[in-house]
């Protein structure tokens, strides 16, 4: 590889983590009281402690980066377009979820938000895994955190009908 080549690469992966980051701050702004809101909450018995999910949500957007950086790699991003729109979509979805939840405390709304991420996730993963095969696997922790979320909003939800109306 050149050293242009290289420099193109670390790039493109500061690029795509920094693009993945912006989502999870955007997310982590509707979050600034999660902890104490989630805490108020009935929660079903199988309900994580509000401190477990920060560490997870930074493993699974590092992945989350990555697997799109690899993709952008194999033909830049008008070789994966469809590929990366889909993933940029997926992350408006992510980041729309805690304001949907934490926020603007609409339980319906964010079932339905997580339901339809949880539908650009995988079709994102289908994509990736057609142009690199290794950039679908790293997605596939972000798909299972995210089938156990939509389980917790619902459950949550259901459990807690006057603060998430």
């Amino acid at each position: 590889m050149k050293m242009i080549d290289k420099r193109k690469q670390i790039f493109g992966l500061i690029a795509w983590l920094g693009v993945t980051f912006i989502a999870a701050a955007i997310g982590s702004a509707a979050s600034v009281n999660a902890q104490a809101f989630y805490a108020e909450l009935t929660q079903p018995s199988w309900a994580p402690p509000g401190y477990v999910f920060g560490p997870v949500w930074t493993v699974l957007y590092t992945l989350m980066g990555l697997a799109a950086w690899l993709v952008w790699r194999v033909g830049g991003f008008k070789g994966a377009q469809t590929a990366l729109i889909l993933y940029l979509v997926q992350l408006f979805f992510n980041a729309l979820w805690s304001w949907l939840f934490f926020v603007w405390n609409m339980g319906l709304w964010s079932f339905i938000n997580i339901l339809l991420l949880l539908a650009l996730i995988s079709i994102t993963a289908i994509c990736f895994r057609r142009i690199k095969p290794l950039a679908a696997v790293l997605l596939i922790p972000y798909l299972f955190w995210v089938i156990f979320a939509a389980f917790l909003n619902f459950s949550l939800w259901q459990l807690n009908p006057l603060m998430l109306g």
